[in-house]
């Protein structure tokens, strides 16, 4: 049921899902710009248990100074008409998995200060607030 979405279409297919949590998006660079971060260690996961994709992950692997080998979680949203259906939680199991076994010492992400049900989600599944994040749109 999850899997790593490779092909052209099956990006294509995240869409719909992933432009929930990113709305900035444009269909027609969706699968262009997927590739070209694909080449920098972006992996892309989707949750489609009947035909229709429910939940996506985008994620990479990298090692900082600050934890050492980290999985980081750049998106994960399950479509608004499939939440609280344990579908996000499926996705983080599977990416909390992934990363012990490719040795990461953390999993981290990012959420927007705004999105407070996804925050509950995150402390419902032991997570903590470890540090701020900072930012300077150029």
């Amino acid at each position: 049921m999850i899997q790593f979405a490779e092909s052209d279409e099956a990006i294509a297919r995240c869409f719909a899902v992933i432009k929930q949590l990113r709305p900035h998006l444009e269909e027609s660079e969706f699968v262009p710009t997927v590739r070209r971060q694909q080449r920098e260690g972006y992996r892309l996961l989707y949750l489609e248990p009947d035909a229709r994709v429910v939940a996506v992950a985008g994620f990479r692997i990298f090692e900082k100074l600050s934890v050492g080998r980290s999985l980081y979680v750049d998106d994960l949203v399950a479509d608004e008409n499939e939440r609280s259906k344990g579908h996000g939680a499926a996705l983080l199991g599977w990416l909390i998995r992934h990363a012990r076994e490719e040795r990461c010492l953390a999993l981290e992400l990012d959420s927007g200060v705004q999105r407070f049900a996804a925050h509950r989600f995150y402390f419902a599944n032991r997570m903590v607030i470890s540090s701020h994040h900072f930012a300077l749109e150029l």
